[in-house]
């Protein structure tokens, strides 16, 4: 009798034991998860691309970097760590042949971010690159802008800026962040979200947003997606529905603007930094790009450019398409557009 009581209270402890430590192993699989996506620390200025040294102006700019990291062998992550030494090295590239167009108009605020390599990620369906970038970039980018708001803004208007992969986490801020803090929103100047498609679709689940009509409304998203007349191949970035303005006349209408009512544009270096002038200013390009709306397909079509020399395909995108040259091509009607719609919207504000 005596005996079968120990056997019984043997078993209870063993499996008692066996309840701990599986306890405790699922405890530390948890606190390893959440680890994994925390997101940065956007206290640390070592997390920024790029901080104003002044806010003079009256506005801000939010400034977020294309892909920039590429896996360099087939054991490297989807997604890169924040401190990754090619995403840090591209992104300043990025920065200067894009976010510079608006550094006549705000204070730009342009932080690192985690993010995934373009051909892993393009090559997704819709659903599966979604879930991917809803990890740690998704992560990163809210907490960047929430920390820039509470610790930076100031209460300022700001205007969003990105490209490419960038934009598609901007399509985040929008639909997720500004739902919740409408006050936030309100200050919104415009969304340049080029480089990426804005949808019919992704605007009839966020019915708080609104695209584009002109050159001089706000609070709205401004999109488009530059390539050739023909291109060989499908363009990755372009999603059924998607919606364009012309970056030259500010329309959506379909009449074509000719490179000669093109404000200028800049040249890129075969490393992908920009073509300075003789006094080491950006050099502007008069006559080359022109632009015609092609609602049918979604895009941007620039027949000015030589596709061959331009844009001749590589590993992600086919011949014709200039996805890298989508602020180039229009930068410096970009800069005089962000000055109009901030201008409207600090009227609009002293008004009120």
């Amino acid at each position: 009798m005596t005996l079968n009581v120990k056997k019984k209270w043997t078993v209870v402890i063993i499996i008692a034991v066996i309840l701990i430590i599986g306890t405790i192993a699922v405890f530390l699989l948890l606190h390893s998860a959440d680890s994994n996506a925390k997101a940065t620390d956007y206290s640390s200025a070592d997390n920024w691309l790029v901080l104003p040294t002044s806010t003079d102006l009256s506005v801000d700019i939010f400034y977020l970097y294309p892909t920039t990291y590429a896996k360099q062998n087939e054991n490297d992550t989807d997604i890169c760590d924040i401190d990754n030494s090619l995403m840090r090295s591209n992104a300043y590239l990025a920065f200067n042949r894009q976010a510079t167009a608006f550094d006549t108009v705000g204070n730009i605020y342009a932080p690192y971010y985690r993010q995934a390599d373009a051909a892993s990620c393009l090559s997704l369906t819709e659903e599966d690159k979604d879930k991917l970038l809803s990890g740690n970039p998704k992560s990163d980018v809210i907490a960047a802008f929430d920390y820039y708001i509470n610790h930076y803004n100031n209460g300022r208007p700001f205007i969003l800026a990105g490209h490419s992969q960038g934009s598609n986490m901007l399509l985040y801020l929008l639909s997720d962040y500004m739902e919740e803090h409408p006050e936030v929103y309100e200050r919104m100047v415009a969304a340049y979200v080029i480089g990426y498609s804005v949808t019919e679709d992704y605007l009839a689940k966020n019915p708080h947003l609104k695209f584009a009509e002109g050159a001089d409304d706000t609070g709205v998203i401004i999109s488009y997606n530059t390539q050739a007349p023909t291109i060989d191949g499908k363009n990755p970035v372009i999603l059924d529905g998607a919606l364009v303005i012309n970056p030259i006349t500010w329309t959506r209408s379909s009449a074509t603007a000719d490179a000669s009512e093109n404000l200028g544009s800049i040249m890129l270096n075969q490393d992908g930094s920009v073509v300075l002038d003789e006094n080491g200013e950006i050099k502007q390009v008069m006559d080359f790009a022109d632009a015609t709306v092609d609602n049918e397909n979604g895009v941007l079509i620039c027949s000015t450019v030589d596709a061959d020399t331009w844009a001749p395909g590589n590993a992600v995108f086919p011949k014709g398409v200039f996805h890298s040259f989508d602020y180039p091509f229009y930068y410096y009607n970009i800069r005089e557009n962000a000055a109009e719609r901030t201008e409207v919207f600090l009227s609009q504000l002293n008004r009120n």
